[in-house]
């Protein structure tokens, strides 16, 4: 059964900020519904998230996109100043990546905007960052409990690239999500793997090295603290492979780990 969906701007308190969201919720929705926090990848709440939400809501879920970059950061992460930035960073030498100064020599000459979006990504790329996010998160966690649709015990989280890695983190911070899915995201710390509560499913690309390659040491993690993990890789599909709007998506992979997703929380919210 599909459902039709109530769209709104919503609002909620961070770990010391307020964040706008993207809400979609299941239209006529009672009361009892489970709920998922979408977690947008580092472009920031584009319309492919919000779109994601939408599917959520569709199939019976509460669905809130977090805008992360709620502020400043918005006007200053725009998705091409992303890009840029990225391309700026990928071809910096590790020495210059690593040394504060020796990054800013590099970017004297850049226009002021420039600066400021490598600068920023710089930071977003670092664990330290994510976690921040996840803490803002366990915000839309609460949030979500006190809207009189949803189920408070029924709540999991789903995140993209970025995301991914935020969805882990956010499972260690918060002992009330009851699912969380990885796609294609960083490792949460291995060392606070034991905080986990949640069952946990990752999904990957086997083209994503820098991603995939890390996934057998999360396993072990999860398997060694007694924590439910499962995960798939899908041969041949690159990083962000589930975005069909950017050119890595393959329909394919992503159709399947679509259908993986809605099973895992079927299992564990319920519909």
């Amino acid at each position: 059964m599909a459902y039709g969906i109530e769209e709104s701007q919503v609002s909620f308190r961070g770990d010391g900020r307020d964040l706008e969201a993207y809400l979609a919720v299941p239209e006529g929705a009672g009361g009892g519904l489970p709920a998922v926090v979408v977690i947008q990848e580092i472009w920031g709440l584009e319309e492919h998230i919000r779109d994601v939400a939408r599917r959520f809501a569709a199939e019976g879920y509460v669905a809130l996109a977090p805008d992360l970059y709620t502020g400043e950061w918005n006007e200053k992460l725009t998705p091409e100043r992303v890009a840029r930035a990225m391309g700026f960073l990928r071809g910096a030498s590790q020495e210059v990546q690593r040394d504060p100064d020796k990054l800013e020599s590099a970017l004297s000459e850049k226009p002021q905007e420039e600066k400021d979006a490598v600068m920023i990504l710089r930071r977003l790329l670092t664990p330290e960052q994510r976690m921040a996010f996840a803490r803002d998160l366990v915000g839309a966690v609460h949030y979500l409990q006190k809207r009189p649709e949803v189920d408070p015990g029924r709540i999991g989280s789903v995140g993209f690239c970025m995301g991914g890695g935020i969805s882990a983190d956010l499972a260690v911070v918060c002992p009330e999500l009851a699912a969380a899915v990885i796609f294609y995201g960083q490792n949460p710390p291995l060392d606070r793997v034991p905080e986990i509560n949640a069952p946990v499913l990752g999904i990957y690309g086997e083209e994503d090295k820098g991603i995939t390659g890390a996934v057998p040491e999360l396993e072990r993690a999860m398997r060694e603290a007694g924590k439910d993990f499962r995960y798939h890789v899908y041969p041949g599909a690159p990083h962000a492979f589930f975005n069909d709007t950017r050119p890595n998506y393959r329909k394919e992979s992503a159709g399947d780990a679509w259908r993986r997703t809605l099973e895992f929380f079927g299992e564990t919210l319920g519909r």
